[in-house]
């Protein structure tokens, strides 16, 4: 995935995809404690996360994605990445079906 996949980045995520291997594409989501220091900011903003994938997931189910956090996030700045989480998600759902 890091090395085949294509990337897309925002100011707080990098979204990473590529063709998925089986149906379906599978996600996974990397914060690190780093990044954001509370578990229950981390989990928030993975569940938050976790529901934009599952509102796109018929367009989005012909890729294997990896949505990591790009840096350190404040804490009043998760609704801000769970937003661009929903935006290069729907950017993602939007590329044609042979294209990552």
């Amino acid at each position: 995935m890091f090395r085949g996949g294509t990337r897309f980045d925002g100011r707080f995520l990098q979204l990473i995809a590529a063709p998925a291997a089986g149906t379906p594409g599978r996600v996974g989501y990397i914060i690190a404690r780093r990044a954001i220091p509370r578990a229950v900011d981390r989990n928030r903003l993975r569940r938050r996360l976790r529901e934009a994938v599952r509102l796109a997931r018929p367009a989005v189910a012909r890729f294997d994605l990896i949505l990591r956090v790009r840096g350190a996030i404040a804490r009043g700045d998760i609704l801000a990445a769970a937003a661009e989480g929903r935006a290069l998600i729907a950017h993602v759902a939007a590329q044609p079906a042979g294209a990552a």
